[in-house]
């Protein structure tokens, strides 16, 4: 007789690991597979390999923090073979980004704090399964991250800069959209439901730290507080914490994925932060964290049903934030109003009076979103900022393209937006008056991430063509003035670019010999960090004398035919682009067009090579920022490090700062 033999269990597809708390979640099969929902890990890796070498010295990885990746959903069936070259739809995701604000104000009295908890010290809790349990790791770190940031760039925005302030507010003029000032901070409108208590099924869990009121009362005055996504979780850190692996509050989502957040600086206090979250599904969260207090936008996709892929805070506004669709449309938002179905609105009668002014002071006039001249570009406005219909969200809705918006940046003085796309396409908007001013393409590929240089001359993009390039987007205030031009490309990474920054703290803005000089980073999919130093007297040129002298910056080269521009070249794009010259000139294109520029060869484009190329990671890497004393990356896999910058302290001085 031949006796019977019973199979292992499958292994678990999350391993248990120590001090982890865990469920058992029921598999496609119905047997029981155990899941862990892990802790983020704190090290301190050390060698020569977590080291880089640049002019102004040695940057050496302070900190590691992996930040858990959630398990999927119990009610999603787990996928036990993924067939790598499969083309079934797939939700979007991205990776683990981080949004960075500091809040230097004292502390409130306890008695806030507590009013904002349950009675019986622990926060409330969703479990996603009746046998799970809530763990804490205690890894702690002697030092504590003093690095202070204001950039609201993120893709986005300001690098620490707060020109502009002056600019109008975006919507001035329209009365229905001016808001009611609010001088007392702790009398903020706050989001309407309690995220810790709700039943909603887009939210799974929130998990809030056992000590959260205390934590928030003791924390130091000048600490950095960190958002990040990771998949379906999002967590809120104290990166200046001594345990900044225990995260203050995470939230997890049944099955939607948290692409892109901000944090609105207008409104952040000890009492009060604004965060707004873009999800895979196209909703929208306004979140409160210190209240633990959050309203949902766009739910079902009643606006727009397509994913988010980049989500920012108007400057200077309290309210209004702009998404960017993946269908190729820029939709602006208000966090207190409620949601409607959208309908393209008729602009010739549905505007607010002339009286209405853009900011160079013109009247404004609608602009019908009616198909373009061919050869040229504009922004269709599916609804003006200007319309009488501001009841209800969406406030605007401008289309661009009928390809995913990859990022966008607002200018440092807050009245321009950079736009980038799928399409390979940078568009430079003045945003106040909804109007396109200028439009250049990528080398080959789609674009896909963007930042402003911190005195707005310059705009700086990476693509899938694997170049950081330069733009001087040669703003003049008119729409189609064509001012704008390819300054240089960056040769340094092996694969698609995910990341550029500005580093505020290396750029010299003042005129020298050379002029300004400029400090900026980027990262890519080759798990490489490159570092560039940038001023117009260090490009290295082509050696083609006719090509070269068509491509002196400050020259419009839009005119060009260009055989590297994919569907153009030869003569048949000359005629095209002399055909729309010719109506531009007999005063026949429409307000708001532009012709796109031609994509420079590389033959007469001038090129800036790394001070910087080295791989710091072993996964693709997707964005990194600059503090006053550090380079913070992050990848896909959830892994945030930060590099301290080199000391300026001479050895001994370091010494005797140890020895204190």
């Amino acid at each position: 007789m031949f006796s019977l033999s019973v199979l292992p269990p499958p292994p678990s597809r999350y391993p248990s690991q120590p001090g982890g708390g865990g469920y058992n979640g029921l598999s496609a099969t119905g047997g029981v597979v155990p899941m862990i929902e892990t802790n983020n890990i704190l090290t301190t890796p050390t060698g020569p390999e977590y080291q880089f070498l640049v002019g102004e010295g040695l940057y050496v990885l302070k900190e590691d923090l992996h930040l858990a990746t959630p398990p999927p959903h119990p009610s999603e069936a787990p996928i036990t073979n993924p067939n790598p070259l499969s083309t079934a739809p797939q939700p979007a995701t991205a990776g683990t980004q981080l949004s960075l604000i500091n809040i230097d104000v004292g502390p409130l009295p306890p008695s806030f704090y507590r009013s904002t908890s349950r009675s019986d010290g622990v926060s409330g809790s969703i479990q996603e399964h009746p046998d799970e349990s809530q763990s804490s790791t205690e890894v702690r770190e002697s030092t504590s991250d003093g690095g202070r940031i204001n950039s609201s760039d993120g893709g986005g925005g300001g690098n620490g800069c707060h020109f502009g302030s002056n600019a109008p507010a975006f919507g001035e003029g329209n009365t229905l959209l001016t808001p009611t000032p609010t001088k007392d901070s702790n009398k903020r409108k706050k989001p309407k439901n309690n995220m810790t208590k709700s039943n909603s099924s887009f939210i799974s869990r929130v998990i809030n730290h056992e000590t959260l009121s205390k934590k928030l009362q003791d924390r130091a005055r000048d600490g950095m507080f960190a958002f990040a996504n990771v998949n379906r979780a999002f967590q809120w850190l104290d990166l200046s914490s001594p345990t900044k692996a225990e995260y203050l509050t995470k939230i997890l989502f049944t099955k939607a994925h948290c692409l892109c957040h901000d944090v609105n600086r207008v409104t952040k206090s000890s009492s009060h932060i604004d965060v707004v979250m873009g999800f895979s599904t196209g909703e929208i969260i306004w979140w409160e964290p210190i209240s633990q207090r959050y309203t949902r936008l766009n739910k079902n996709g009643i606006i727009n049903p397509t994913p988010i892929s980049s989500i920012r805070w108007i400057p200077n506004s309290e309210t209004l934030f702009l998404a960017a669709h993946m269908d190729g449309t820029l939709i602006v938002y208000d966090k207190e109003k409620e949601d409607a179905i959208f309908s393209p609105e008729d602009l010739d009668n549905n505007v607010s009076s002339p009286s209405t002014v853009r900011s160079s002071g013109e009247a404004f006039v609608p602009r019908p979103s009616t198909s373009s001249t061919s050869g040229t570009q504009k922004i269709h406005i599916h609804k003006s900022v200007h319309s009488k219909n501001q009841k209800v969200n969406p406030v605007s809705v401008w289309k661009l393209s009928n390809q995913r918006i990859n990022a966008f940046a607002f200018s440092p003085d807050n009245r321009h937006l950079a736009v980038v796309s799928e399409d390979g396409s940078l568009r430079i908007i003045d945003y106040l008056s909804e109007t396109l001013l200028d439009m250049f393409y990528s080398y080959y590929g789609g674009l896909t991430c963007v930042t402003w240089s911190p005195d707005g001359r310059y705009v700086l993009t990476g693509g899938q063509d694997d170049l950081v390039s330069i733009w001087s987007p040669g703003l003049d205030g008119q729409a189609g003035g064509g001012g704008g031009y390819l300054v240089a490309r960056c040769q340094g990474h092996h694969s698609w670019v995910t990341g550029v920054r500005f580093d505020p703290w290396r750029c010299d803005l003042d005129e020298g010999v050379t002029g300004r000089n400029y400090r900026f980073g980027s990262v890519g999919e080759d798990g490489r960090v490159c570092l560039w130093d940038f001023s117009l007297g260090m490009l290295i040129r082509p050696r083609v004398g006719s090509s070269v002298a068509a491509a002196r910056p400050g020259e419009n080269n839009r005119h060009r035919s260009d055989s590297g521009l994919s569907g153009g070249g030869g003569s048949e794009t000359e005629a095209v682009v002399n055909g729309v010259n010719g109506q531009q000139e007999k005063g026949q294109m429409r307000i708001g067009e532009v012709v796109p520029h031609m994509v420079e060869p590389r033959a007469s484009t001038a090129v800036l090579p790394p001070v910087l190329s080295k791989i710091i990671d072993d996964d693709p890497l997707c964005w990194l920022d600059f503090t006053q004393d550090a380079i913070i990356t992050s990848c896909k896999s959830g892994h945030v490090r930060t590099w301290s910058r080199p000391s300026e302290l001479t050895p001994l001085e370091e010494q005797d700062k140890k020895v204190e």
